[in-house]
């Protein structure tokens, strides 16, 4: 994986896949922000499903988990680090519960990504405003 967009898209797929249940609202958020943010201009939205089957391949393998968030630092530029980890927190937050999976991806990425942990702090209570519920 080279695209900088499919790494992106990526690290939503194995966010929402990381609790082994890929809710309806997860994959509608995905959909949502390919459509609405300007990083996936020229993305059709439309493949998506396509593209998780292919993330899903990839977790099939031994270590995939791993060599998958590897691909995904490998195919972002350093600008765009930040912006993976608050759409993989967006994902998790997507339906109010984080599960220990999700956590340790999250952690995972995060540590992969070589973010500084005041930013990440930053992005996660961004994440968990944006998804509050009354």
């Amino acid at each position: 994986m080279t695209d900088p967009r499919m790494a992106l898209i990526h690290v939503m797929v194995l966010t929402s896949a990381a609790d082994g249940d890929m809710s309806d609202a997860e994959l509608r958020t995905i959909g949502d922000t390919v459509r609405m943010l300007p990083v996936f201009s020229g993305i059709d939205a439309d493949t998506l499903p396509e593209m998780a089957r292919d993330v899903m391949g990839v977790l099939d393998h031994e270590d995939g988990l791993l060599r998958a968030v590897d691909q995904i630092r490998e195919a972002l530029p350093p600008k765009l680090r930040e912006t993976a980890y608050a759409l993989a927190c967006d994902i998790a937050a997507v339906d109010g519960v984080l599960t220990q999976e999700e956590l340790r991806l999250l952690e995972i990425i995060r540590h992969t990504l070589d973010l500084d942990r005041l930013v990440s702090a930053a992005i996660e209570r961004g994440a968990r405003a944006r998804w509050m519920t009354l």
